[in-house]
C-alpha cells in the first residue's frame, strides 16, 4: 500500500513545477488536508462505501487516486505527470544545476506565497537544498501582505523554532524581499535588516520612471550597506503557456528603462548580486543585459522567486540562461557553502 497523502502531495508539486493553475494545485493539496485528518480505519471504510467525496475537499479525480494509491498503485495522474515533466537539459546547464546549494528567493504564507514555512523548507530538502532563505514581501506591499517590522520579528522566532525541528544539514536563513522606495532607500527599519541573513532588493513600483529617475533610485538601493542581491532587475513580466489566467492571456509588462552598464558597474564595485531570476514569468534580466552583467563582473544569484513548494524546481531555467550567457559557476553565490554566503552578506555592513 502506497501512501495518498505523500502520492497527493507529489501531484501538487509537478503541478506547481509545471507552472499549472492555482487552482488545480489547491484541489490536490486540499485533498490531502482533508484524508490526512483520518485514521487508516476510517479511510479504508470510506474508499469502501464510497464516501470519499464527501469530505470537504475531495473531489472525484483526487478520491480516485486516493482509491488507486490505496490499492498500491502510483496513481495515474501522477504517472502521467511523471512521464511529460522531463525537460533535457545540456551539460552545462545541468552542471551549474548540481553546483546549486541553496535559494536565496523564496516566499511563504506570510506574505503572499500559498504555503506555510515548514512545508517550503520541506520541499527544499527533498530537492536537495542546503539552505533556503525565507524573503517575503516589506510593509508597504500591501497587496502582497508584507510583513510590518513586529510581524517580520515574528517570523524571525518561527524560523528559529523550525531549524530546531529540520533535518541535520539544512538550513532555513532569514530574509526579505524588501522594496526599493521611489528615493532608492529601503522599505523596512535598519536595525531589522541588519539582523538578517539576505536581503533581496527589488523595484516593485513606479516602474515605468523616466531611465535617470530609475537608475537614480537603482544605484541608491545598491549603495545601500543592507542590500545583498538586485532582484528581477527590470521589472518584466513575460507570457507564459500555462499557470494562472492572468499568464494564460498573455498579460506582458515590458522592462523597465535604467542604465544597466551604470547599475551592474555599481552591482560589480559594491559587491552585490544580481539575481537570476528563474520565474516562467520572469526570467529576468533578459540575456542580453545578464551578458552585460558578466562582462561587468558581477556576482549573481539564482533564484527561483517561488510562492509554493513545487515552484523551488525552477531553478533549471535560471541555469540554461545563466549558462547560455556564460555566467561562471564561482560566481553564483547559492553555489557557495552556507558559511561563504553568510560571511558575504555580513561584509557588506562593515
Amino acid at each position: 500500500m502506497r501512501d495518498p497523502v505523500a502520492d497527493l502531495k507529489e501531484i501538487a508539486f509537478r503541478l506547481e513545477r509545471a507552472n499549472e493553475a492555482t487552482y488545480r494545485v489547491r484541489a490536490f493539496r486540499s485533498a490531502a488536508s482533508a484524508i490526512g485528518k483520518l485514521s487508516a480505519q476510517e479511510l479504508a471504510e470510506r474508499l469502501a462505501d464510497g464516501t470519499l467525496t464527501k469530505l470537504p475537499g475531495v473531489g472525484d479525480v483526487t478520491a480516485r487516486c486516493v482509491a488507486e494509491s490505496l490499492a498500491g498503485e502510483e496513481p495515474v495522474y501522477l504517472r502521467r505527470l511523471a512521464a511529460t515533466a522531463e525537460v533535457a537539459i545540456d551539460e552545462a546547464t545541468a552542471a551549474l544545476r548540481q553546483a546549486l546549494r541553496g535559494d536565496c528567493h523564496s516566499h511563504s504564507d506570510w506574505s503572499d506565497g500559498g504555503s506555510p514555512i515548514p512545508e517550503m523548507a520541506l520541499a527544499a530538502v527533498n530537492i536537495g537544498h542546503e539552505y533556503l532563505v525565507v524573503t517575503d514581501h516589506s510593509p508597504r506591499l500591501t497587496v502582497a501582505r508584507g510583513l510590518s517590522p513586529d510581524r517580520l520579528r515574528q517570523q524571525l522566532g518561527e524560523i528559529r523554532r523550525i531549524n530546531d525541528q529540520l533535518p541535520e544539514g539544512f538550513r532555513l536563513l532569514t530574509g526579505i524581499e524588501v522594496d526599493i522606495r521611489a528615493d532608492g532607500s529601503l522599505d523596512q527599519e535598519p536595525e531589522l535588516l541588519a539582523e538578517l541573513d539576505v536581503v533581496v532588493g527589488s523595484v516593485h513600483s513606479n516602474l515605468r520612471d523616466e531611465r535617470d529617475v530609475m537608475t537614480a533610485r537603482m544605484l541608491a538601493a545598491i549603495a545601500n550597506p543592507y542590500l545583498d542581491i538586485l532582484g528581477h532587475c527590470t521589472g518584466r513580466k513575460v507570457a507564459t503557456g500555462g499557470g494562472d489566467r492572468a499568464h494564460r492571456s498573455g498579460m506582458i509588462r515590458k522592462e523597465s528603462d535604467f542604465d544597466a552598464e551604470a547599475v551592474f558597474a555599481a552591482c560589480a564595485g559594491y559587491d552585490k548580486a544580481v539575481e537570476i531570476n528563474c520565474r516562467p514569468d520572469r526570467l529576468d534580466p533578459p540575456k542580453r543585459l545578464l551578458r552585460l552583467a558578466v562582462e561587468a563582473g558581477c556576482r549573481f544569484s539564482i533564484d527561483t522567486d517561488a510562492h509554493a513548494p513545487g515552484q523551488l524546481d525552477w531553478l533549471p531555467a535560471g541555469c540554461e540562461r545563466a549558462a547560455r550567457c556564460g555566467v561562471p559557476a564561482e560566481r553564483v553565490v547559492n553555489t557557495w557553502p552556507v558559511e561563504l554566503l553568510l560571511t558575504w552578506t555580513a561584509g557588506h555592513e562593515k
